[in-house]
C-alpha cells in the first residue's frame, strides 16, 4: 500500500538529489507549489542568524511563496557575504528555472557553521534537477530524506480531512536530532496544505501552533542559527478562503495544523542524538498557560534531571529545584508530582510532603525507553505539554568530534 506524504498535497511537487555536497546522502530538496501560496514561518531566535534565514524572511514579508530549496551539509551560517551570495544564487537560480519571481522563492540550510558555503556544486544540483520535480510519492520520500544531518531516519506526516464539505490534505517534512532546544532549535519543518487560507490569519496559526509543538522540545538546551517552520497553503482544495478565526472550519484547520507539528516535533525528540529515553512532560492545573510551558521547559533542559533519567534515578528533588528555578511562582507545597513510564506514573510529592513509593519499582518503571513526568499545580485550570530526551554518555562522545 502507498504511504501518502506531501506529494499528496495538490499542486504540490518535489525532488531530492545528491549534489555531491554530502559524501552519500541526498543534500538538496526542492518543493514547489504550481500556484503562489499563502505562506506564513517562524524562525530561530538566535541572534546569530544564518544567511538563508535572512534571505527567507525577506521574502516571506508579503506573506506569498511558492518555493522552497534546502541543502544539507552546510549550514550556510557565519560564513560571510560569500554565504549571503550563496543563499541569494540559491534562491535566484530556482526561480529561474521555475520562471517564478525570485520573492517567491524561500531558502533554507542545514549542517556544520562556519565552513565555506558551496554555492557552485548546490547551483549546479538545483539546476540539473528542477526538471525531475514530481507529484509521485518516492519523491516525497526523497525529499524527507534530502534535508537530514545527524538525524538517523526521515519525518514525516500526512492526513487528510474534511472542512465544510472540501477534502483537504496535509502534510510534512521535518529535520532535527541534536542541538534541540525550545524556541525553535536545529530544526526545519516544512509542511504544505491545499486548504484557502489568507497568510496573515495563516501566520497568527502558525506561531501559536509551534509554540505548543516546536517551542515545547529539548534535547541538548542549544538554539540553532537556521531554525525555521514554514507552512505554505496554496488554496487548490477549493474551499472558501479562511480570513477569520470565526470562519467555519478554522477551528478544524488549527487542531489539525497542531496535531501535524506535535506528530512532527515527537519524532524530532525520539531521534536525539546520544539519547535512551523519551520524556514526556505534563502540567496540568496551572495559573497560566505561560507558567506550565515556562516550568517544563526548566525542568526538561536541566542537565541534573536529563541525567537522573539517563541513570534510572528517581531523584525527583531535581525536578522541584530546577521548577523553583523557573523565573515563574512556583509552590511546590502547593503540587503532585509524579514520576515513572508511560504506562503508570507514581506519586512522589503530595503538597510539600514526600509519598511512600516502592524505590526498586519505580527503577524498574524508569527503564523503560518513554519516561513521564506529570506536576498537578492546583492552582487553575491551564495545561501544557513538552517533550525531551535524556543526556547520556553517548551524546557526549558523539558532539565531541562532530567535525572531526
Amino acid at each position: 500500500m502507498m504511504i501518502k506524504n506531501i506529494t499528496n498535497v495538490r499542486g504540490i511537487q518535489c525532488w531530492g538529489a545528491h549534489t555531491g555536497v554530502k559524501s552519500l546522502r541526498r543534500d538538496l530538496a526542492i518543493i514547489y507549489s504550481d500556484v503562489p501560496a499563502s505562506a506564513a514561518a517562524v524562525f530561530t531566535q538566535n541572534q546569530v542568524v544564518a544567511a538563508p534565514v535572512t534571505v527567507s524572511k525577506k521574502h516571506i514579508k508579503d506573506g506569498k511563496a511558492q518555493a522552497i530549496v534546502i541543502n544539507s551539509g552546510n549550514a550556510n551560517a557565519a560564513t560571510g557575504e560569500q554565504g549571503m551570495e550563496g543563499a541569494e544564487a540559491m534562491a535566484q537560480t530556482l526561480a529561474d528555472e521555475l520562471k517564478i519571481d525570485k520573492e517567491m522563492v524561500l531558502v533554507s540550510s542545514t549542517g556544520v557553521i562556519g565552513e565555506p558555503f558551496p554555492t557552485e556544486e548546490i547551483i549546479k544540483g538545483i539546476k540539473e534537477n528542477v526538471s525531475k520535480l514530481s507529484t509521485n510519492s518516492n519523491a516525497g520520500s526523497f525529499v524527507a530524506n534530502a534535508i537530514l544531518t545527524t538525524d538517523t531516519f526521515a519525518k514525516e506526516g500526512f492526513v487528510e480531512f474534511e472542512l465544510d464539505g472540501y477534502e483537504v490534505n496535509l502534510g510534512g517534512i521535518a529535520k532535527g536530532s541534536g542541538m534541540i532546544h525550545p524556541n525553535m532549535a536545529t530544526m526545519l519543518a516544512f509542511i504544505v496544505t491545499d486548504l484557502a487560507i489568507d497568510p496573515k490569519l495563516l501566520q497568527k496559526m502558525v506561531k501559536k501552533a509551534v509554540n505548543k509543538t516546536f517551542n515545547m522540545i529539548t534535547v541538548d538546551g542549544d538554539t540553532s542559527t537556521n531554525d525555521m517552520v514554514v507552512v505554505l497553503a496554496n488554496g487548490k482544495a477549493n474551499n472558501k478562503e479562511l480570513k477569520s478565526n470565526k470562519d467555519v472550519g478554522f477551528k478544524k484547520f488549527e487542531e489539525q495544523l497542531e496535531e501535524m507539528m506535535t506528530h512532527l516535533a515527537q519524532q524530532i525528540v525520539s531521534d536525539g542524538e546520544g539519547a535512551s529515553k523519551y520524556i514526556e512532560y505534563e502540567m496540568v492545573n496551572a495559573k497560566s498557560e505561560h507558567i506550565a510551558r515556562t516550568l517544563i521547559r526548566a525542568i526538561s533542559t536541566s542537565s541534573l534531571v536529563k541525567t537522573a533519567m539517563f541513570g534510572r534515578d528517581p531523584n525527583w528533588g531535581r525536578i522541584i529545584s530546577a521548577a523553583g528555578n523557573a523565573g515563574v511562582p512556583f509552590n511546590y507545597e502547593n503540587i503532585v508530582l509524579y514520576l515513572g513510564s508511560e504506562e503508570e506514573i507514581l506519586k512522589v510529592l503530595n503538597k510539600g510532603k514526600p509519598e511512600k513509593y516502592d524505590r526498586n519499582y519505580m527503577k524498574k518503571l524508569l527503564r523503560e525507553s518513554h519516561i513521564k513526568i506529570k506536576i498537578d499545580m492546583n492552582e487553575g485550570k491551564a495545561k501544557a505539554k513538552g517533550w525531551g530526551t535524556d543526556l547520556t554518555t553517548d551524546y557526549v562522545l558523539f558532539n565531541s568530534v562532530y567535525t572531526t
